[in-house]
C-alpha cells in the first residue's frame, strides 16, 4: 500500500480537503509544532490503495533574507546589496519548526500532492514544500512519478474530487517568477531604505516614522497620492456663468431645463446671453426624441473590482477585505478570492450557484424567479487563464458569518446574481426647447425594465422628475431666468478605491499584492486615512515623492515597475531567463541607487523646509556618558536620544514610555540610564543607551537592556537580577522587575510572559543562592506584618518561586498562554517532579545543572 502525503496552504483548508475526500471517514491527530494536524484516512490513488496523510503549512515555508552580516545596517555599505550580499532562504517562522514537521511527517511517503493555493505564490509554496520533503520519502523507480499539483478554485464537493481526478505538476517557472520578484524587492527596497532612513533620521528629530522606507511598488503608490495632492494645492478656482431657465408647463409645475452653452467664463456674455433670452415670455419645443437605452449589467467579479467596492462602498480597507475574503473561501462560502478574471468558463456551473441562494430571504425571490424563467449568461470578460470570477459557494446567513464578513458575502452574492440577471432598460425622452435664439433641454428617464438593478438597487436609474406630454411646436410660458455664478472646485484626494484602480491600469503590483503597498504607506505614516476613506498624503510622504521627483522621477513614475512587472510574468510563462531579468534589473537600479547617493542634497534641501534638526528637537532627559551634557529625547517615531555637544544619536526600544531611572548610572561608561516601560500591565526594564546600542560584551546584541547584560556584578543585570529559565520560551530568563512594587513582577527578558508575585510586598529581592530542585535563584521577601500572607504572621521568608510551597497562592502567570503547570496539585506533585535533579522539557534525566543564575532552569515546569 502506498502512502501518499498531502499539503495544504493553510490547517483550515487541510481538514476541509480531507474532510471532502474520506467523506468525513478519518482519523485526526496535531504535529509537532502544534500549529498543524494531520488528518490520515485509506482510499484509492490512481488504481492503487492508498494510506494518505492530509496536512498542511501556514503560508510560506521560507522567506528570503541576507547571511548574517549584511543583516547589519551599520557595518554593510547599501550598495553592497545589490550583487555583492550573498542571500539565503531562512524559514518564515521558526518557532513553527515547519521543516522538521514537513520531514516528520514525509518520512517514508512514496507520493506527494501538493494542495497549495493556485496562484503564483502558491505554485512557489509547492517547491518549499519539495524541497524540505523530497529528501526523506522513499525514492521512486526510475520512471515512476511521486510529485502531482492539484488545480481547484472552491472547496466545494465537485472542485476537490474533480482536482483529485486531474492532478498535474507544479509550475517551475511561475515558482521562479516570485523567486525574482522577492529578490528584487529585498535587494533594492533594503538598499534604499537603509540609506535614506540613516540619512534623514541622522539629521531630523520629527519626521514621525520609525522607518523612512522605499518599495518598488510602494513608492509609485504613494506617488499616486502625492501627484492628486499637487493637482489639489496647484488649482486656482476660476469663475464662471451659467444660464438656468424654469419654464411652467402647468399652473403649479416648473421644469428646469439645462443651457446648451453649459457655461461661460466671460461675464459679460454671459449677461449679453441672459438679456436677450429675458425679451422672450414663452419657450418653443424644438424636438422630442425618444430612445430605449440600456445599462448593462456587472461583468463577473474580480479581485480588484471587489477590493474597490469594499473600500468605496463598504468602508473597509483593501488588506482588511482581503482577509475576510480569504477567510469566505477557506471556510467554503465563496471561490478563490485571488483572480484577474471577469469571464466564466462555458462548462461553469451558474445554475447550480444560483440554486444555492434560493432560500435566502433577502433575494430568494430574484433568484427563483431566474431558475423558472432562465438566466442570462453573464457578458464576455476578460480570460485571465487564473481562476474564475469570485461566487458564492454556498448559501449563508448573517447570524453565520456576522459583521464585515455577511457585508463582503452579501456584496459577492448580489453580484453573482446580477450577472446572471437581464440588464436594466429605460425610456430616455430629450426635450429641445428655444428661448429666443438660445436652446435648452431637459431629460427625463423611465424605467422599462429594471433587471439586474432589483438585486443591486444603488445601481437604479435615479428618479427624475416627469416631463410633459409635448410636441415639436407647442408653446411653454417661461417662469424664471437667471444668471448664476459659480466656481470651479478642485479635485478631492483619492479614495482606495481610485487608487487601486490606477494601480491596475499601471501595472502597480498584483491582485494579491495590491492591499499590501496601501497599506505599507499607511503604516509608514506617508498617508492618512481621512472620511470617505480618502488618502490625504503626510509631510513626509509629499516630501520623499517631490525628492524622489528632483533627483530620478523614475524612481516614483510608474513606468519602470510596469515594465518590471511585465518581465515577471515572462518569466512565469516561461518566455524570459530568471537570471538575466534579475541582473538586468539589479543592474538598473544599481546605477540608479548610486546616482540618489551623490544627489541626496536635492532632498535634503525639501526635508530642512518642512523638519527640525535633531539638535532643535525634543526636551533634556538624561545625561551622557562623554560629555556629562544632558541628551534630549526624541519622542516622535522612532523615538531616541540625541546630544547635541557630541553629535551622537541613541536608538530606545520602540512602543514604550521612557524616564530616567533614578540618576543612576551604567558602571561600563557613566551613561544615565533610563526606564523603558510598555504600561502598567506589562513589561519594564532599565537600560543604559549607549550599552543598547554598542553591546559591551561579546555574547551581548544590540537592542538589550538591563535585563540581558550579562555584567558580573551590576545590581541592574541579568546576573543579579535573573531568577530561573522562562516557563514559555526556550532562551528566556524571568527578571525581576525591581522598579514593580509594590505590585511585584518578574518579566520574561525574550517572550511576553509576566509573573505577578508577592502584591504588597515590602522588599523583593534576588538572593545569590539557587533551589536545589530547579537551579533557580532562591527571592528573599520582605512583608509589613500587617499585610503579611505567610504562614504564622511571619513577615520574611526565603525560597524558590517556583517550588516553593509557601508561595505557591503568591504566583501568578500572565500575558501568556501556560503550557507548562504552575503550583497545580500541592506540594506532593512539586516533590514528585523534584526528585529527578536537573530534569528537562520532555522528562528525560540530564546531569545537574551548575548552580548559576543565568544559566538556572526551571525544569519544574515539564
Amino acid at each position: 500500500m502506498k502512502t501518499v502525503l498531502m499539503v495544504a496552504e493553510k490547517p483550515s483548508l487541510a481538514q476541509s480537503i480531507a474532510k471532502i475526500l474520506s467523506r468525513g471517514n478519518m482519523s485526526s491527530r496535531k504535529g509537532l509544532n502544534g500549529a498543524c494536524s494531520v488528518h490520515e484516512y485509506t482510499g484509492s490513488f490512481i488504481g492503487q490503495s492508498a494510506h494518505f496523510k492530509m496536512t498542511s503549512v501556514c503560508g510560506h515555508v521560507m522567506t528570503l533574507d541576507f547571511i548574517g552580516k549584511y543583516n547589519s545596517w551599520d557595518k554593510v555599505d547599501p550598495a553592497e546589496l545589490f550583487s555583492k550580499a550573498p542571500t539565503e532562504k531562512k524559514e518564515a517562522n521558526p518557532k513553527l519548526t515547519m521543516v522538521k514537521f514537513l520531514q516528520v511527517e514525509g518520512r517514508g511517503c512514496d507520493c506527494i500532492v501538493l494542495w497549495l493555493d493556485c496562484d503564483k505564490e502558491g505554485e512557489n509554496i509547492c517547491f518549499e514544500v519539495l524541497d524540505a520533503v523530497l529528501p526523506v520519502m522513499n525514492k521512486p523507480r526510475s520512471t515512476e512519478r511521486t510529485i502531482y499539483r492539484a488545480k481547484f478554485s472552491s472547496i466545494t464537493d465537485t472542485d476537490i474530487c474533480n482536482a483529485m481526478n486531474h492532478l498535474g505538476e507544479p509550475n517551475r517557472n511561475e515558482a521562479l517568477s516570485v523567486d525574482a520578484r522577492q529578490e528584487l524587492d529585498l535587494r533594492i527596497g533594503c538598499a534604499f531604505t537603509r540609506f535614506q532612513t540613516k540619512y534623514f533620521q541622522g539629521k531630523y528629530g520629527n519626521l514621525d516614522s520609525s522607518l523612512i522606507s522605499f518599495g518598488p511598488c510602494q513608492t509609485p503608490t504613494l506617488g499616486f497620492c502625492v501627484e492628486r495632492h499637487d493637482k489639489i494645492q496647484s488649482f486656482k478656482p476660476e469663475t464662471y456663468w451659467v444660464l438656468q431657465a424654469k419654464v411652467n408647463p402647468e399652473k403649479e409645475s416648473s421644469l428646469t431645463l439645462d443651457w446648451d452653452r453649459v457655461r461661460v467664463f466671460d461675464r459679460e456674455i454671459a449677461q449679453m446671453f441672459l438679456n436677450i433670452t429675458k425679451t422672450a415670455k414663452e419657450a418653443k419645443v424644438e424636438s422630442v426624441s425618444k430612445k430605449e437605452k440600456v445599462k448593462q449589467r456587472p461583468l463577473a467579479l474580480n479581485t480588484v473590482e471587489m477590493l474597490r467596492v469594499a473600500s468605496a462602498a463598504l468602508g473597509m480597507g483593501p488588506q482588511h477585505a482581503m482577509q475576510i475574503a480569504e477567510r469566505l473561501y477557506t471556510q467554503g462560502y465563496i471561490s478563490y478570492p485571488r483572480t484577474e478574471t471577469t469571464h466564466y468558463p462555458e462548462n461553469f456551473d451558474l445554475k447550480g450557484c444560483l440554486r444555492q441562494q434560493a432560500n435566502n430571504p433577502y433575494w430568494a425571490e430574484t433568484v427563483k424567479a431566474l431558475l423558472s424563467e432562465g438566466i442570462n449568461r453573464p457578458r464576455k470578460g476578460h480570460d485571465a487563464g487564473d481562476h474564475p470570477p469570485i461566487t458564492p459557494m454556498r448559501a449563508a446567513t448573517e447570524a453565520e458569518l456576522g459583521g464585515d464578513g455577511w457585508r463582503l458575502y452579501e456584496y459577492i452574492t448580489r453580484h453573482f446574481i446580477a450577472t446572471v440577471s437581464a440588464d436594466c432598460k429605460y425610456l430616455q425622452t430629450t426635450i429641445a426647447f428655444s428661448i429666443g435664439p438660445e436652446r435648452f433641454t431637459c431629460v427625463g428617464k423611465v424605467v422599462t425594465s429594471p433587471g439586474f438593478t432589483e438585486i443591486m438597487p444603488w445601481h437604479s436609474i435615479a428618479l427624475e422628475e416627469s416631463l410633459p406630454h409635448c410636441e415639436k411646436g407647442d408653446l411653454f410660458p417661461v417662469g424664471e431666468i437667471k444668471l448664476l455664478e459659480k466656481q470651479t472646485s478642485p479635485p478631492d484626494y483619492l479614495t482606495e478605491a481610485e487608487l487601486i484602480t490606477l494601480m491596475e491600469k499601471h501595472g502597480i503590483g498584483t491582485d494579491a499584492s495590491i492591499p499590501v503597498h496601501i497599506n505599507n504607506i499607511c503604516q509608514r505614516n506617508y498617508v492618512t486615512v481621512e472620511s470617505g476613506r480618502r488618502l490625504k498624503p503626510t509631510n513626509l510622504g509629499i516630501v520623499l515623492v517631490h525628492g524622489y521627483y528632483k533627483i530620478d522621477a523614475e524612481l516614483v513614475l510608474p513606468t519602470i515597475r510596469s515594465a518590471v512587472e511585465k518581465q515577471l510574468n515572462l518569466i512565469a510563462l516561461g518566455k524570459a531567463n530568471y537570471h538575466q531579468v534579475l541582473e538586468h534589473t539589479l543592474d538598473i537600479f544599481k546605477r540608479k541607487f548610486h546616482y540618489f547617493v551623490d544627489s541626496i542634497a536635492g532632498m535634503d534641501e525639501l526635508m530642512e523646509v518642512s523638519f527640525s534638526p535633531l539638535a532643535a528637537t525634543g526636551k533634556p532627559l538624561s545625561r551622557c556618558g562623554k560629555c556629562h551634557r544632558f541628551m534630549k529625547y526624541i519622542q516622535a517615531k522612532p523615538s531616541r536620544l540625541h546630544c547635541s555637544h557630541c553629535d551622537d544619536t541613541y536608538s530606545l526600544p520602540q512602543n514604550g514610555t521612557i524616564k530616567l531611572y533614578k540618576e543612576l548610572r551604567c558602571p561600563l561608561d557613566d551613561f544615565e540610564l533610563v526606564l523603558w516601560s510598555s504600561g502598567s500591565r506589562g513589561k519594564s526594564y532599565p537600560l543604559c543607551p549607549y550599552c543598547y546600542n554598542h553591546p559591551p560584551f561579546r555574547d551581548m546584541k544590540k537592542g538589550m537592556g538591563c535585563n540581558e547584560c550579562t555584567h558580573p556584578t551590576c545590581q541592574h543585570s541579568l546576573s543579579m537580577l535573573g531568577i530561573g529559565q522562562c516557563v514559555e520560551c526556550e532562551n528566556g530568563v524571568l527578571v525581576l522587575d525591581s522598579t514593580s512594587g509594590p505590585k511585584w513582577k518578574m518579566a520574561c527578558n525574550k517572550c511576553n510572559v509576566i509573573v505577578h508575585f508577592f502584591e504588597n510586598a515590602h522588599k523583593v529581592r534576588v538572593s545569590p543562592e539557587t533551589c536545589d530542585l530547579c537551579d533557580a535563584a532562591l527571592v528573599d521577601v520582605d512583608f509589613n506584618k500587617a499585610k503579611s500572607p505567610l504562614p504564622g504572621d511571619e513577615t520574611q521568608h526565603s525560597g524558590c518561586v517556583f517550588c516553593d510551597p509557601v508561595f505557591q497562592d503568591l504566583v501568578e502567570l500572565k500575558h501568556a498562554a501556560m503550557r507548562h503547570p504552575m503550583h497545580r496539585g500541592g506540594q506532593g506533585k512539586r516533590q514528585g517532579r523534584g526528585r529527578g535533579k536537573g530534569r528537562r522539557p520532555g522528562g528525560r534525566l540530564n546531569p545537574k545543572k551548575p548552580k548559576d543564575k543565568m544559566a538556572a532552569l526551571a525544569a519544574y515546569f515539564v
